[in-house]
């Protein structure tokens, strides 16, 4: 499969830094942002096509996040990470256009499974398989 841009968001700083890592060393195009805002801040400067997005942030929270990049980047394809407490915002997210949700704490290779199969969705929608 290609090489696909992947944007992880979460304000636990650990949990990001970790998946950062151990992303990379799969050889994936790995970028992190620690709020709703600094996401929507990478997202104008560049194309992202997977999007991995903490439901509960401080501040601007995932469901007001994907909102806006479901505004800006309708083709960029949203994973919502939601902890069992929040299930219901990752059903929230999935009528709102996210691709799919996983719940926290996520084993990596399934989240390496949902991300590529979201980023074939893009793929078809753009036309490109």
């Amino acid at each position: 499969m290609d090489n696909f841009k992947v944007m992880v968001v979460d304000d636990e700083l650990d949990f990001l830094e970790t998946i950062i890592k151990r992303l990379k060393a799969r050889k994936i195009e790995v970028t992190g942002a620690e709020s709703g805002q600094k996401a929507l801040e990478l997202l104008a400067e560049q194309d992202y096509d997977v999007m991995v997005l903490d439901v509960k942030m401080p501040g601007m929270d995932g469901i007001e996040t994907l909102r806006e990049v479901k505004k800006r980047k309708p083709l960029t394809e949203v994973i919502m990470l939601t902890g069992h407490a929040s299930v219901e915002s990752g059903i929230q997210g999935m009528q709102l256009g996210a691709f799919d949700y996983v719940m926290k704490p996520v084993a990596l290779d399934e989240l390496l499974e949902k991300m590529r199969q979201a980023y074939e969705r893009k793929l078809i929608q753009e036309g490109k398989v």
